[in-house]
């Protein structure tokens, strides 16, 4: 809901590559973040009040931990504690963000709570997290960022459509790192068209000033050593909240990442206690753990009868970016292809080569109008995809551009369904002048490739 406004102001500032004439001022934080609370913050209390309102749901506000098999304690609000037992258990206490231990961290002002219906909460503060930062009552006209993965990308994104002076730091490389290379490689050329980015570098310590926060920085783009920011995000990943919980106690163990263990089925290594979401996942996204609530759901109507239980699909979980430009993937990377030994085929296609590419000058990125960043390297818009020559099958897809997190649904579904690509573009019809059009010519190429 933060990213949309950004991504209306971009097209907007860009306008005039299509002969438009348009002019982007920033955003009017607070209009932005009230309008975006006014609909989250009553739908939780919604959602709280329907809970509290069925005849067969006991809701115990408070804090919970196991005191043994399928037994945890509760304290309340008001301080009483209560015991809950059941036959059944499920762990769903979700993640927090990572604060890493920088030096001079505890000698800032740290976000206090940010209490529902309350917009100016949680006040000002010298740092954040994706958990507060959206709540700020000002728009920061400098923001430093560290932190270079999915989070961090989309949010300096965010801010630096709404006129913020972004800079990012991430020790990696690249920027979203995990993605396919050549997919972060050319992420990273576009987000320097628009904020600063500072790969390869750490933040070794912060102080306040009496003008703001005082990053010190060392590695590759440390520059002079110091940038000064008025707040800083902290988006360094997300910590399981199984420590929370007393697990030992109840018999559930974790992995060397604090992740709880389960089965296919999402059972964990204590009988009748089942887990979902990022407290037992390694890949903390939402429609990760939609699909594993909706395999405990019917599991615990099989609890008895396992040869009834589905198995939860972790293999080929999709993900998005919600930044600038998109970046959408399923499966495996180029990389991670090669190191399995698969006998790989590509098929790369770009937006430039097709006739919404062309509506979009596609082919006119970057700050000279002509494809290229300022040192010269391309900037395109693409997509990316990776057959098995032994089996037919497309095993990863990888895009880069606008409506990534769209077209990438279809190979979704042919990598979860196992679908050969033989065939695959020609097995349908592609709406022309639709911007699918460039998955379908990326079919092809593949398939072509793998009759290479």
């Amino acid at each position: 809901m933060f990213a949309h406004p950004a991504t209306v102001l971009d097209e907007a500032a860009d306008g005039g590559r299509l002969g438009i004439r348009t002019s982007a001022d920033g955003a009017d934080w607070p209009a932005v973040r009230d309008r975006v609370f006014g609909r989250i913050d009553p739908d939780v209390e919604d959602a709280a009040e329907f809970r509290e309102g069925q005849d067969h749901v006991t809701v115990y506000a408070g804090e919970a931990a196991f005191t043994g098999p399928r037994t945890l304690s509760v304290e309340l609000e008001s301080g009483e504690v209560v015991e809950v037992s059941g036959d059944q258990v499920v762990i769903a206490a979700g993640s927090r963000p990572l604060v890493p231990p920088i030096e001079g961290l505890d000698t800032l002002r740290a976000p206090a709570a940010a209490p529902p219906m309350q917009p100016d909460a949680p006040g000002e503060a010298d740092w954040y997290t994706s958990d507060d930062v959206m709540r700020m009552p000002a728009l920061p006209r400098r923001l430093g960022v560290l932190g270079g993965g999915y989070v961090g990308v989309e949010l300096a994104h965010v801010f630096a459509a709404y006129g913020s002076q972004v800079t990012q730091v991430d020790v990696a490389d690249t920027l979203v790192s995990n993605q396919d290379a050549e997919v972060a490689t050319m992420f990273t050329r576009f987000a320097r068209q628009q904020w600063d980015v500072r790969t390869g570098t750490s933040l070794e310590r912060v102080e306040r000033t009496p003008t703001g926060v005082l990053m010190h920085l060392s590695g590759e783009q440390a520059g002079s050593g110091t940038v000064e920011v008025d707040a800083l995000l902290l988006a360094v990943g997300r910590r399981p909240n199984g420590d929370r919980l007393d697990l030992d106690r109840g018999g559930v163990e974790v992995d060397d990442d604090g992740v709880v263990v389960v089965d296919e089925h999402q059972r964990t290594t204590a009988d009748g206690v089942w887990a979902l979401g990022d407290v037992s996942s390694h890949t903390p996204l939402k429609h990760a753990a939609n699909h594993d609530a909706r395999v405990v759901k019917h599991n615990l109507h099989h609890a008895d009868d396992p040869s009834q239980m589905v198995a939860a699909d972790h293999d080929n979980v999709p993900s998005a970016v919600f930044s600038s430009p998109q970046v959408a993937s399923v499966g495996l990377t180029e990389e991670q292809a090669r190191e399995q030994g698969v006998d790989l085929a590509v098929g790369r296609h770009t937006y430039a080569e097709i006739a919404y590419g062309w509506a979009m000058e596609d082919d006119h990125l970057g700050p000279a109008g002509d494809g290229t960043d300022a040192e010269g390297a391309d900037l395109e818009h693409f997509v990316k995809l990776l057959g098995d020559r032994a089996t037919g099958r497309l095993v990863g897809a990888h895009l880069i551009g606008p409506q990534a997190s769209v077209l990438v649904q279809p190979l979704i579904m042919a990598i979860s369904h196992g679908v050969e690509v033989r065939g695959l573009a020609r097995s349908m019809y592609w709406i022309h002048p639709a911007l699918t059009e460039v998955v379908e010519n990326a079919l092809l190429k593949l398939e072509a490739d793998l009759d290479a």
